[in-house]
């Protein structure tokens, strides 16, 4: 490095590009410094033999103001899914719809086991809840776990068991449901105010679109920090770089190690990806496993959504099972199978086994109190400061938001 940089960012993922670009906005120098060969942290996609592989399944919800302000989303050429899941239950598939944007199809659900007629109004009225006042807002009511919430709206057990469990359990890596109340309630409003979506380039489009708009030679791959300490980064190569300010943009536990701190719990995915030549879902729309039995919470088609995720005349089938489970990859994938072979017969044994992700640090953990993502203080010394999901509320939105706030401190401090 031949010149002493404004500001070292160490860490690539969503937080730290979104610091490094606002940042940049405001005409200071600053250099990148990223471990891994590319952008992005655990929103990556992998290229193998013509698919495209989330490392772990994930979406884009297009309602995250966040989102909305820094990405262009035409660009991204999203596709999306349907406003609504299948269930399996009892040897077949119900359909759960959202009510406001396919009303034909909700109304033919409203008799289905999935949950009571009631349960179908409380949805309705807790949407109008969440939907009052600003997201915001959302943060500073009362908190308490998701299931409590549920039971509280008045939730049948059916209707937790069969949807919710399945569904949120599947958004947060937590069958149990006992994350903050806060954070469900704010993703429910963000899919009522948005679509769920994939970009046509696999959800790594949205990392690498931020890296675009840095200054050429601003991002160094392959650079990992060996410590921090006095305005001095430390790589592991041996050499050190200064500067008036370091911002810490990693995934929590790397940031524990930076800090000398006790790195924060995390919860697991585990994605397996199977190649077909026919999809078993004919649209684009998540499968639920309402039933509980299996490893399987719920399945996908992402090249039914997106067709550019899969070669011509393929289908790429991603099912999700919640944690890290104790089974290798191959006893695993016959658990999979088994399951699968129950929802969609015997075409399931002729499905080519892809890729296992097992994603270890997949979400903060998310239990009540959780620590407000709007007032979540971003500076930690005179000239150090930090940013991350992890830090108060996770999600896409969260991650970009604690990078702007953390560019926002640093402008502050520098005056």
């Amino acid at each position: 490095m031949n010149s002493k940089p404004d500001v070292i960012v160490i860490g690539a993922g969503l937080a730290g590009l979104c610091c490094a670009l606002r940042l940049e906005q405001e005409g200071l120098s600053l250099v990148v410094l990223e471990a891994s060969d590319g952008v992005g942290g655990r929103v990556r996609t992998d290229r193998l033999e013509g698919f495209l592989l989330d490392r772990g399944f994930q979406v884009l919800l297009t309602g995250y103001p966040e989102a909305q302000r820094v990405l262009d989303y035409r660009a991204l050429n999203l596709r999306f899914f349907y406003p609504g899941a299948l269930v399996r239950l009892r040897g077949g598939f119900e359909r759960v719809a959202d009510p406001w944007r396919r009303p034909l199809d909700a109304g033919k659900s409203l008799l289905s086991s999935v949950g009571t007629l009631t349960d179908k109004l409380h949805v309705s009225r807790l949407r109008s809840q969440i939907l009052a006042g600003s997201v915001e807002d959302l943060f500073l009511g009362p908190e308490t776990t998701a299931l409590e919430a549920l039971r509280n709206a008045g939730f049948s057990e059916k209707m937790i068991d069969r949807f919710f469990r399945p569904f949120l359990g599947g958004i947060f890596f937590d069958s149990e449901l006992k994350f903050s109340s806060r954070m469900f309630e704010f993703i429910l409003r963000m899919i009522s105010e948005g679509d769920t979506a994939l970009p046509a380039g696999g959800m790594g489009a949205i990392p690498e679109q931020l890296s675009s708009r840095l200054r050429p030679g601003t991002l160094q791959l392959r650079t990992k920090v060996d410590s921090v300490a006095r305005e001095e980064v430390t790589l592991a190569s041996g050499e050190g770089i200064t500067a008036g300010v370091v911002v810490i943009a990693t995934e929590g536990a790397e940031a524990a190690r930076l800090l000398g701190e006790k790195p924060p719990v995390f919860r697991s995915i585990t994605t397996q990806y199977f190649a077909a030549e026919k999809s078993p879902l004919s649209e684009p729309v998540l499968a639920l496993n309402g039933e509980g039995k299996g490893p399987v919470n719920s399945l996908c088609v992402p090249s039914v959504i997106a067709p550019s995720y899969a070669p011509q005349g393929c289908a790429l089938i991603a099912a999700s099972i919640i944690g890290n489970p104790p089974e290798s990859d191959l006893q695993l994938e016959r658990a999979v199978r088994l399951q699968l072979s129950s929802w969609f017969g015997e075409a399931v044994d002729d499905w080519r086994h892809l890729r296992t992700y097992r994603i270890s640090p997949a979400l903060p953990l998310q239990i009540p109190p959780l620590f407000n993502p709007t007032t979540t203080p971003a500076q930690i010394h005179r000239w150090l400061f930090i940013c991350g999901e992890y830090r108060s509320a996770s999600s896409i939105q969260w991650a970009m938001v604690s990078g702007r706030r953390a560019a926002e401190a640093v402008m502050k401090s520098i005056g």
